[in-house]
């Protein structure tokens, strides 16, 4: 689950330069970086990749809107400091939550790639796509909904990229693969999906009260 290959064949540049170029690139060149920054077996660097990112979101939105992270209200009113409050929530939602919600959507998406991709990579392709694809996250620690929607579904497009050229499949099926995994990380982890409610003034999601 945590290999880091030493020399893989293939996949992106160690150290903090490492994760900068990767992130950069990704955001810009994602299939060129799809094709020749994905590595079987090699799985660290991506949740190493998606870890700095998930500290990029929840770190940024602890600066400008605590209120806004869920369970922060509850932990500071427990604690009865803002600044344990603001380590315990880091520490649970980048090094808890995050691979969780990664490796859990990498199982659903490999699991949906079986009747559409003949050529298709294993789980541990799939991780460091999803890892990757969450670049765009970054973004939406800034507190403006458009901002985060815009984000959101950019990490979207870039899930369905990675899975089309990791796993050799058409973009229609890497669609449809892609679908759950989008909707579990960036429509809910993310909050995309509150994010659209939010910039467009339309409930999407059903009240639940």
């Amino acid at each position: 689950m945590t290999q880091w290959v030493e020399n893989p064949s293939g996949g992106r540049a160690r150290g903090p330069r490492g994760l900068a170029r990767a992130w950069v690139e990704v955001l810009l060149r994602p299939r060129r970086f799809f094709e020749n920054g994905v590595a079987p077996g090699d799985q660290a660097p991506g949740l190493t990749f998606a870890i700095a990112v998930a500290i990029a979101y929840v770190g940024g939105r602890l600066l400008v809107a605590p209120e806004t992270l869920s369970g922060y209200g509850r932990i500071a009113a427990a604690t009865g400091s803002v600044y344990l409050s603001a380590a315990v929530v880091l520490v649970a939602a980048c090094f808890l939550v995050a691979p969780l919600v990664l490796h859990l959507a990498a199982a659903v998406g490999t699991l949906a790639l079986i009747p559409v991709a003949k050529n298709r990579g294993g789980v541990s392709e799939t991780v460091q796509v999803i890892a990757y694809a969450a670049a765009p996250g970054a973004f939406v620690a800034i507190p403006v909904p458009a901002i985060q929607a815009l984000a959101a579904l950019y990490g979207c497009i870039l899930l369905v990229v990675g899975i089309s050229v990791v796993h050799e499949t058409p973009m229609p099926r890497a669609v449809l693969a892609a679908s759950v995994p989008a909707l579990f990380v960036f429509g809910f982890a993310f909050g995309g999906i509150g994010a659209f409610e939010a910039a467009v003034g339309i409930d999407i999601t059903p009240d639940p009260r």
